[in-house]
């Protein structure tokens, strides 16, 4: 099958060019917080929105439409990339889990124990603990692309592995921390949801209509329920057959990730990184940049990543628990640490859960600290990999 042959190579290439449409769009959004285009991006974001059938309504900003529904997309096609990689993929494999699952494991204990440590006396602040916990696999792919040719495969599918234990990661602590006060009856429809999805699974029924209507409504009783609704496209996923019971030369999951994937990279992600990326800067003081919540996020991403991913495995392989890759040197497992820093879009998306959407208002910007760690993480990431990574021969 030909999506089958080259998908992983057609998938790095594709988070690759939409790590570039990402930073552009939050560029963008900087740019427009900062100008007299300011008043009009306010505007654009708390534009109200209303969905109304009879008596029933979801109304919104703009802005939580994004983050809670577009953002469904996006958690769908993670559920999707993760079925297909513990089903068939990397992840199918113990001997490659381990190592980047390591990693991972350093890479979001320690960032959240950095930021615990700077907020431990504000119970507030301690909301966003899990905010530099978060890896951006676009971003991250993006900077790699920039070194070329000289990048070997099994550096890409660590970064991606790691990338994607962070992503689970996230989801757990999406789905365990950072939800409202629980309805049950929305949460009973939630349930039969998920048991109809399990019967069209098992029944082979692999209609793409169905499956879409179904998670549909799953996803706004996720909504009315106080679990985060985003969690409702991971759910989805899971219930998405990989292999077609009726034609075994297709993949119903693989097609639905392959048409995903150019919508969530150029159009989701950018539009989420606009909407949620524009910081004001001018006239911010010394306070507000130094507060301890910013602070905090931006040490845990750029010092947490680099200590908890190189610090673990280096433990892990002088036990004897792992062996260190041949393509790989300490120099450029460090590089790969450092880059894990850049965390951007789950970690503004995880910001937004702690502080945006619970109507908290305080003296500080937690996207500051998203956006100079990130920004740090990926210069140190991208010159230690450019100085460890030879000149490759061959492309």
């Amino acid at each position: 099958m030909q999506v089958n042959g080259n998908f992983i190579r057609r998938f790095l290439k594709l988070e690759a060019a939409g790590g570039i449409i990402l930073m552009f769009a939050a560029v963008t959004a900087m740019i427009f917080a900062n100008t007299p285009l300011d008043k009009y991006y306010q505007l654009l974001i708390d534009t109200p929105v209303a969905a109304q059938i009879g008596s029933f309504e979801i109304a919104k900003p703009l802005l939580l439409w994004i983050n809670d529904g577009l953002m469904a997309v996006f958690f769908f096609l993670i559920g999707l990339e993760l079925k297909r990689e513990l089903l068939e993929g990397e992840l199918s494999n113990k001997a490659n889990i381990i190592l980047p699952g390591i990693g991972a494991l350093g890479g979001m204990l320690v960032p959240a124990l950095i930021y615990v440590a700077f907020n431990q006396n504000d119970p507030v602040a301690l909301n966003g603990w899990a905010i530099p916990a978060a890896t951006d696999i676009a971003f991250a792919l993006g900077i790699l692309t920039l070194l070329g040719s000289r990048v070997p495969v099994s550096l890409k599918i660590f970064l991606t592995s790691l990338a994607i234990f962070d992503d689970i990661g996230a989801i757990l602590i999406i789905a365990i921390f950072y939800t409202e006060k629980i309805s049950f009856v929305a949460l009973g429809i939630v349930a039969f949801s998920i048991l109809v999805l399990f019967i069209l699974n098992k029944r082979h029924i692999e209609s793409r209509s169905i499956f879409r209507f179904i998670g549909v409504v799953m996803w706004v009783a996720m909504l009315k329920s106080g679990i985060h609704a985003t969690l409702a496209g991971v759910i989805l996923a899971m219930f998405i057959p990989i292999k077609s019971h009726h034609n075994p030369e297709f993949s119903p999951l693989k097609t639905m990730e392959y048409d995903l994937h150019s919508a969530v990279a150029y159009i989701i992600l950018p539009i989420f990184a606009f909407a949620n990326a524009g910081i004001r800067v001018i006239g911010m003081s010394a306070d507000q940049i130094l507060h301890s919540v910013p602070l905090g996020i931006a040490l845990g991403l750029f010092f947490g990543k680099q200590l908890g991913i190189f610090g673990f495995v280096w433990a892990a392989v002088k036990m004897k628990l792992v062996k260190l890759p041949s393509a790989f040197s300490w120099q450029t497992l460090y590089g790969v640490a450092a880059l894990a820093g850049v965390g951007f879009t789950m970690s503004l998306f995880i910001g937004s859960l702690a502080f945006e959407e619970t109507g908290i208002n305080l003296l500080f910007d937690e996207r500051l600290g998203i956006i100079i760690g990130s920004l740090f993480a990926g210069l140190v990431g991208y010159f230690v990999l450019r100085s460890s990574l030879p000149e490759r021969e061959s492309a």
